[in-house]
């Protein structure tokens, strides 16, 4: 292309943009970034770029290393085009699953991956973001964080509906990672085990169960996280006190402090532990 053509795209390219917001509609994403989150504004429903990701690196998640495999391994498939699965990561707070995500996300960018944060409430424009992305040569992570619905959300049944609920094929440069709190999603309520039945003395599920463990059960990847005991919150204390050049848990005061601050959060996770480490930097200045 000489310089004048790639003058006149430019311009082009501009002109697109300058009426798109003109006529308050969505402007075309900007493809040269690596994350971006779905939003609704006054321009309609579109992508903005991340300009700055939070970027973690995977030997900095101490303690989950059959989870962190696991995502690796089926990321890598993903990534070079092979069968992969959409993935759950489920359990205990601040055991590193959103962060699990973010780290095998800064793992592959350089081969093209790409990470798109999409917030409970804009799960029911999971199609219209599908469909923006098909045609796209990168591959896409879609990540929802923290993710649970009552029995009525609309996006419960917009998630479904991508995992494997629509007559439409599901993207092949497309997979949805999200972190939960529950294993099923949505509240399980002690009546619904209630209307269990038993046929021929084995144990058939209610509706109220069936319906909760549907959705769950289309990510075709599980991974749990429990809490750390207390040598592995110690084991990551460790870590981040060397990585911020903040102390070791070999100082007896030290290790002492970092439980004290467990029990005053009462818990023993990942996170915690990294704050208690960064308190520990800024204390020394």
């Amino acid at each position: 292309m000489s310089a004048s053509d790639e003058f006149f795209a430019r311009a082009n390219r501009l002109l697109d943009r300058w009426e798109n917001m003109l006529a308050g509609r969505a402007q075309p994403p900007d493809w040269l970034h690596d994350a971006y989150r779905w939003r609704h504004d006054r321009y309609g429903m579109r992508l903005v770029p991340v300009r700055h990701p939070h970027r973690v690196a995977l030997d900095d998640l101490l303690c989950i290393d059959r989870q962190k495999t696991e995502v690796v391994r089926n990321t890598r498939q993903f990534v070079h085009g092979q069968p992969a699965n959409n993935i759950l990561l489920w359990g205990a707070r601040g055991t590193g699953k959103s962060t699990l995500i973010k780290a095998v996300f800064n793992a592959f960018v350089d081969q093209g991956l790409r990470l798109i944060e999409v917030e409970k409430e804009h799960l029911v424009d999971l199609v219209e973001i599908v469909d923006t992305l098909e045609a796209r040569q990168e591959r896409f992570l879609l990540y929802c964080d923290d993710l649970s619905f009552d029995a009525d959300d609309a996006g419960y049944k917009s998630l479904k509906a991508v995992l494997e609920g629509s007559i439409a094929a599901p993207a092949a440069n497309v997979l949805i990672y999200a972190s939960s709190n529950r294993r099923h999603l949505l509240p399980e309520m002690k009546e619904d085990n209630r209307d269990v039945h038993v046929i021929d003395g084995e144990i058939h599920p209610g509706d109220a169960i069936e319906e909760k463990v549907s959705l769950s059960e289309r990510f075709g990847l599980w991974l749990s996280f429990y809490p750390y005991t207390q040598d592995e919150y110690l084991q990551i204390v460790a870590h981040w006190l060397a990585r911020l050049d903040a102390g070791t848990t070999a100082d007896e005061a030290t290790r002492l402090a970092a439980l004290a601050w467990a029990r005053q959060r009462g818990s023993r996770s990942g996170r915690v532990a990294r704050q208690f480490a960064i308190d520990q930097a800024g204390r020394r200045g």
